[in-house]
């Protein structure tokens, strides 16, 4: 058995299990490869379903995949603000991005406000790290790739979706 596979990673996962550090850092390698080719707005074909706001309610995300479908099967757009506030954000992240490695074409993780350094210390998410990782690699690793996630999704090239707000001084999508 691979440890570095993502079926591996993703039985773990919806178990509701954290991975291990070591392969924490290799899948967060392994999904900033991904998002670094991708475009900051990202193109998403439909049909796909559009989901705001996890902040760190695991369960309420694997009761999303039962109702709306699981990837592949479904293809998702997701806003941001996978961490914070709840008690599972380890999970929640770690799915997302697990999920993204097995099917980059399926699902669309961008940049809310709590995928950052100073709002993730603050509202919890360095905290939940530090309590199931005892030390702060796995959120050094995650910070990472949060400074690789796209700021928003153009459904068909009809639908603009992102995060919050946008500045007045915005025109263009370029």
């Amino acid at each position: 058995m691979n440890r570095s596979d993502p079926d591996v990673w993703l039985s773990m996962l919806y178990e509701g299990k954290c991975l291990p550090e070591r392969d924490l850092r290799i899948a967060c390698e392994m999904v900033k490869e991904l998002l670094i080719e991708e475009s900051n707005v990202q193109p998403v074909a439909a049909p796909c379903t559009i989901v705001g706001d996890i902040h760190g309610q695991f369960h309420d995300l694997l009761e999303l995949f039962d109702k709306a479908g699981r990837i592949p099967q479904t293809r998702y757009v997701f806003l941001g603000d996978y961490v914070d506030r709840g008690h599972n954000s380890v999970e929640t992240f770690q799915l997302l991005i697990v999920l993204k490695i097995k099917y980059p074409a399926h699902i669309t993780i961008l940049r809310g406000n709590h995928e950052t350094r100073q709002i993730s210390t603050v509202y919890g998410f360095f905290d939940e790290n530090m309590r199931k990782y005892g030390n702060s690699n796995a959120w050094k690793y995650c910070m990472e790739v949060f400074d690789h996630l796209g700021l928003g999704a153009v459904v068909e090239g009809k639908v603009f979706c992102l995060h919050g707000g946008l500045s007045p001084d915005i025109k263009t999508l370029d």
